[in-house]
């Protein structure tokens, strides 16, 4: 699948966007709840105001080749409608960092802007949402180091250092999952490398680049029906035949693509076919309930009613506020505070 993706250079960007400039807009919600659509929507309905926007994908799967309907990649129709960036720009064997689609993503937004196009980020990627537009930075790594801890968590296990993250950064430790030892790990690096507590690096709710973010919430009865369909969808769609071609280039990163071990598990004979896809529907139900704990937590998102009938008519007045700095004071308040949105309660008509 080919969208439009341009070549990028690698250039980071700290700088807020002009004044003058439209704000970023910045579609966010758990998986299945309509990002693409409503961002398709928008960019078509600036295009009858006489305006320009273009999408940059913020999904971090999206980005590899080939990986196709198990990211729920847009279509080809949907690609020509309105340009695509970030797109099909690594192969699967790559490694794609937040760090790196960071300095992709501002200069992709950098790019549009130069040309008078308004960007329109769309994914469910939080951290790699938030890495285009938030004042976050990412340490870099030390291999050694990295070595050094794994091989810890072999021998010791993840959770005692877990328990060392825990005394030596209380604040970090707070808001991680301790199963995660790959995070539990890559905390522990960059405080060996910056000599910093982890948590002075963590992301902080303040905009480096103008922007309004949209979030999508909808009741979760019909989240989880949402998904059983898409489920389905990829099975119909030819999902078992795209795992079989590409099982053998999936690299490290994109190998953790929701619904491709589960595939590779029945190809080899250890589930069946039904169970696959139960356990896809599964783990995306469990994905959707995290993203919505992620995006709920950030208070300067306005959220909206999924499926709403006038859902591009509220959109676009909520752009229109954010271009006259309508937002500007709360946003500025949001770094000192955390939201608690409960998603799935369904917000507005």
């Amino acid at each position: 699948m080919l969208c439009n993706t341009e070549s990028m250079t690698q250039e980071s960007s700290g700088e807020r966007a002009g004044e003058s400039e439209p704000r970023v807009i910045s579609i966010v919600g758990p998986t299945a709840s309509g990002k693409t659509s409503l961002g398709i929507q928008l960019a078509q309905a600036f295009a009858k105001r006489g305006e320009s926007a273009e999408i940059i994908n913020a999904d971090a799967y999206q980005m590899y080749r080939g990986l196709d309907i198990g990211t729920a990649k847009p279509s080809l129709e949907e690609c020509e409608a309105v340009p695509h960036h970030l797109i099909d720009i690594v192969e699967p064997e790559e490694v794609m960092s937040v760090a790196r689609f960071q300095e992709l993503a501002r200069q992709c937004i950098r790019e549009l802007q130069s040309r008078g196009v308004r960007p329109i980020l769309v994914g469910g990627s939080g951290l790699y949402a938030r890495a285009a537009i938030d004042d976050i930075s990412f340490p870099g790594t030390d291999p050694a180091v990295r070595q050094r801890l794994e091989e810890r968590v072999k021998h010791e296990g993840a959770g005692k250092l877990f328990v060392e993250l825990q005394e030596r950064d209380p604040q970090a430790a707070e808001h991680m999952d301790p199963r995660n030892e790959r995070r539990t790990i890559r905390a522990l690096e960059v405080m060996e490398i910056t000599g910093k507590p982890y948590s002075a690096s963590l992301p902080h709710y303040r905009y480096v680049i103008d922007s309004v973010q949209i979030g999508l919430d909808l009741d979760r009865d019909e989240l989880d029906k949402r998904i059983g369909l898409r489920t389905e969808l990829m099975r119909s769609k030819g999902f078992i035949e795209e795992v079989q071609s590409m099982r053998s280039r999936l690299g490290e990163t994109s190998a953790r693509a929701l619904g491709y071990e589960q595939v590779e598990a029945y190809l080899d004979g250890q589930i069946s076919q039904d169970e696959a896809f139960d356990l896809i529907a599964q783990k995306t139900r469990r994905l959707a309930r995290k993203q919505m704990g992620w995006f709920g937590r950030d208070p300067r998102i306005h959220w909206l009613n999924a499926l709403s009938s006038n859902l591009i008519e509220q959109a676009l007045v909520l752009v229109d506020e954010a271009d006259r700095g309508a937002f500007d004071v709360i946003d500025a308040q949001a770094q000192t505070r955390v939201a608690r949105h409960p998603l799935g309660s369904v917000v507005s008509a």
